[in-house]
């Protein structure tokens, strides 16, 4: 898989896993966690989770920024490595449920969330500027579809146990404290402590205390019980979160181990400034007019693919049959609605190889498409995922309707393999967009701008970002069947508008 690649090529890939093993932990755990930590509402844990993402991407731009001016990509990718380190750290930390000060403490998990962000946006760009400055060596130039790939899918190894360790985690300590795990319970403590619980709901928090309680029976007050289920269930995902932090630490090792097989600062500065000479004004804006056209289009795509850690989540949660996943270690249980982030990265892996080889395929018969059409063709694929989601939640009562209710019963669930089968269908559309787009960038963009339209690029996934909460408004407003319907249209939307510039696209990229 590696031959004819840069000797740099699984550093640098490697080296990405312990962001990615983070990444993955907030796209599954975080805003559960804002919600059962805090007692939000959906949108507005989602507004905190959408600015949160957007941040990680948006702050690429300033990474990018700083690399390109100073020349030192290592040092300033090192720096973002150490930075989420810390921010895992600030958010690991125990703190009590309920929340005693809320502001305070809401205040502290969003100046953890900012400092992973920063760091995230000093590191993840330049990673991909400098893997893209591997294949600026004609020995290797032919290759850079293929190198993006094989580094996308070597980042996801460390996303594919994130979701299952965090959940692990925090059930081993709900269970280790004489619980059991229940997805409904957290709304439903917070509802009752609140005062603002329907009876029907009232009625099944009493069932479920008894449920989940080493006792056989209820306990007698409520309240008490809330406070100490919220408490003991939030403190396990505080140990979830610092999970991430031995990941980043291990990711540290391998980027000093592999440094100096990532090519030099210096000598890329200097090449790309001689490069810059050689390209004249009116080709450079006509690059840059390209790049940025196809960062607007791809503001769609996001918007709608960064719902599985939104409201494919909350659809998880609450209308999902989460019995029918039940993965029993001994000492602990994995079940949870987060467990379906394994899934995305788990296709990553096992689809890339696949992916590579058609596409291959079809390069040795002339027949392999560009890399716009590339994107077009994902858009589409992503389109067909929401559709799937639309024709399966079809006929499920609406948000306000399930709250009530105090949650579905798991006869009243749909099964798991509606989400499973959507999410294999969004990693196809992700291998065909996002490693693609990456490769897109890096050979489109003038030599001098490398680190910064790799920021634009993220940037554009931080606008896609920023509209998420847009999502949850529909998911709690209209039929779950027409929220999915929002986001086929924005997938159509995105692929009609990069059909519609292909032909100027491959123009440019040649």
């Amino acid at each position: 898989m590696f031959k004819n690649h840069p000797k740099g090529l699984i550093g640098a890939a490697l080296s990405n896993m312990g962001e990615r093993f983070g990444f993955y932990i907030m796209m599954a755990i975080l805003l559960l966690f804002l919600m059962s930590k805090f007692g939000l509402e959906k949108t507005q844990a989602t507004i905190i989770y959408s600015i949160f993402y957007a941040l990680t991407y948006v702050l690429a731009l300033v990474g990018g920024f700083i690399a390109d001016k100073t020349k030192k990509y290592k040092r300033t990718i090192y720096t973002g490595l150490l930075l989420m380190t810390l921010g895992y750290a600030i958010i690991a930390v125990p703190t009590p449920t309920p929340v005693p000060h809320f502001t305070t403490y809401l205040a502290l998990t969003c100046l953890g969330l900012f400092v992973i962000a920063f760091g995230n946006g000093l590191f993840k760009g330049n990673l991909q500027a400098v893997v893209g400055q591997m294949y600026d060596n004609p020995q290797y130039s032919e290759k850079r579809d293929t190198g993006f790939q094989i580094f996308y899918m070597f980042i996801n190894i460390g996303a594919l146990f994130a979701p299952l360790i965090a959940v692990a985690v925090r059930n081993w300590w709900v269970e280790h404290n004489g619980f059991a795990y229940n997805s409904d319970l957290p709304a439903l403590c917070h509802q009752f402590l609140k005062g603002t619980i329907t009876p029907e709901a009232a009625q099944r928090l009493k069932e479920l205390s008894e449920a989940v309680s080493p006792h056989t029976q209820a306990p007698a007050d409520l309240a008490t019980f809330a406070g100490a289920y919220l408490n003991i269930f939030n403190t396990g995902f505080h140990y979830a979160f610092a999970a991430a932090i031995l990941a980043m630490l291990i990711s540290l090792i391998v980027f000093l181990s592999n440094k100096k097989k990532l090519p030099n600062p210096v000598k890329a500065g200097q090449k790309r400034d001689s490069q810059s000479v050689q390209m004249d004004a009116k080709e450079i804006r006509q690059r840059l007019y390209a790049l940025f056209s196809v960062f607007a289009v791809v503001i769609f795509f996001w918007f709608s693919f960064h719902q599985n850690g939104v409201t494919l989540t909350l659809f998880a949660n609450d209308y999902t049959n989460l019995s029918m996943i039940n993965i029993n270690l001994g000492f602990t249980s994995i079940k949870g609605a987060e467990i379906f982030q394994f899934f995305n990265p788990f296709f990553v892996v096992f689809l890339t190889p696949i992916v590579i080889g058609f596409l291959g395929w079809l390069r040795a018969r002339g027949k392999e498409p560009s890399t716009p059409k590339k994107i077009a063709i994902g858009m589409g694929i992503a389109m067909v995922a929401f559709i799937v989601m639309a024709l399966g939640s079809f006929g499920l009562p609406d948000s306000a309707t399930v709250n009530a209710m105090g949650g579905l019963p798991d006869a009243a669930r749909v099964t798991p393999f509606l989400l499973i089968g959507t999410y294999f269908i969004l990693t196809i559309a992700e291998l065909f967009i996002s490693p693609l787009g990456l490769s897109f960038v890096s050979k489109v963009a003038p030599p001098q701008y490398q680190g910064i339209m790799q920021g634009c690029w993220l940037g554009a996934t931080a606008l896609g970002n920023l509209l998420l909460s847009i999502g949850t408004f529909f998911y709690e407003s209209i039929p779950i069947w027409a929220t999915w319907c929002v986001f086929v249209v924005a997938c159509l939307i995105s692929m009609c508008t990069m059909l519609f510039m292909l032909k100027w696209l491959e123009k440019v990229a040649r």
